[in-house]
């Protein structure tokens, strides 16, 4: 996950929240150029702050010249809720995006309760994970990057659930993800520039299965179109462990290796430039990698990784206002999507000449 810090609207934002959850104004929110004089703030980050709070549904606008109203909590019949988080890998409750989501949802009032085990840990067992969830009185669930019968499950409960990222597009459920598809389209035609024409994609199993996902559908077509027959070679199917990823790559390496490698996550990406390091692989002169996430790590990377940004915090706030919806009744079940961008970077080069 890459590392990013709260805009000065966003820190502002944070700061006025508090001050008013807090009581220290009511009724209505003092104008621009008394906040500008009280808080020594530049009027336009005061503005934006200001707007963020609006669509928080903090404050309410009443028209040109007037002060924005303050919306009380019982204006609202706002209840705090008890939100369930089920992860899809142990490692995500570290990342800098969860750790947010988790403070500005207690800031809010609600109480965020992360499951004992994650997706991953029970295996994306449908029947291991509706035990789990039904032992765990909520009001709420957010599901991160849940597969389809998992999050087809949710669908027809009465607890409102919502998705981010996963396979949630044909169900009715609120949820966001990064909208990949252009640049894996930029990723995939810049290997093919580059004489790439073994290109594999891992990725974990939901993606793959029961039928490829939006993003390796469109990996599978690039290829077609740009005339490379594709099979089991381009999106292997691998057990998603330690050694069941190892195993699939020592098979992929012993007889004619991908000259690209595309990581769907960071840690996989980790455990691909290991294992080629350790036999001697150089990258890029022998193999190109691209991670189709970032992460705070790649700053660190030299060569620098080439890989798939997007910015987390529309993500958070998304799943903050969702939340706070739900709290007022709101049936909520909008489907949203962040931009997400290429960077090229020096973990992709020219295929081998013997390619």
């Amino acid at each position: 996950m890459a590392l990013h810090f709260l805009s000065h609207a966003e820190q502002l934002a944070k700061h006025l929240r508090s001050e008013i959850l807090l009581g220290k104004w009511s009724g209505t929110m003092p104008g621009i150029l008394f906040l500008e004089k009280e808080l020594g703030v530049n009027r336009n980050t005061i503005d934006a702050a200001l707007k963020l709070l609006d669509k928080e549904g903090l404050l309410k606008g009443q028209g040109p010249g007037r002060r924005r109203k303050i919306v009380p909590k019982n204006d609202h019949k706002t209840r705090a809720l008890r939100v369930g988080i089920l992860l899809h890998d142990p490692r995500e409750e570290l990342e800098g995006y969860m750790s947010e989501l988790y403070h500005l949802l207690s800031e809010a009032g609600h109480s965020p309760i992360f499951t004992p085990k994650c997706l991953k840990d029970l295996r994306m067992n449908e029947k291991r994970v509706i035990r789990m969830v039904k032992q765990i009185p909520t009001d709420a669930w957010i599901v991160g990057a849940g597969p389809r019968e998992i999050l087809a499950w949710f669908a027809d409960q009465e607890i409102p659930c919502f998705s981010i990222f996963g396979r949630h597009a044909d169900f009715p459920i609120a949820a966001i993800a990064p909208d990949k598809a252009s640049a894996y389209t930029h990723a995939i035609r810049r290997l093919i520039s580059l004489g790439h024409k073994r290109i594999s994609l891992l990725c974990d199993r939901p993606h793959r299965l029961p039928r490829p996902a939006k993003n390796q559908r469109l990996f599978l077509e690039e290829l077609k179109v740009a005339g490379i027959q594709t099979n089991q070679f381009n999106l292997p199917d691998w057990e998603p462990t330690r050694k069941g990823f190892t195993t699939q790559l020592e098979k992929m390496f012993h007889h004619t290796p991908p000259t690209a490698l595309i990581l769907d996550e960071p840690h996989i990406y980790s455990a691909a430039l290991h294992f080629l390091a350790e036999r001697g692989l150089r990258v890029p002169h022998d193999v190109s990698l691209i991670c189709t996430d970032p992460d705070r790590s790649f700053i660190w990377s030299d060569p620098s990784v080439s890989h798939i940004r997007w910015d987390h915090r529309p993500v958070v706030r998304r799943v903050v206002q969702w939340v706070n919806n739900v709290a007022i009744g709101k049936n909520d079940r909008r489907k949203s999507f962040t931009k997400a961008t290429f960077v090229e970077g020096g973990t992709i080069g020219a295929a081998p000449k013997n390619s």
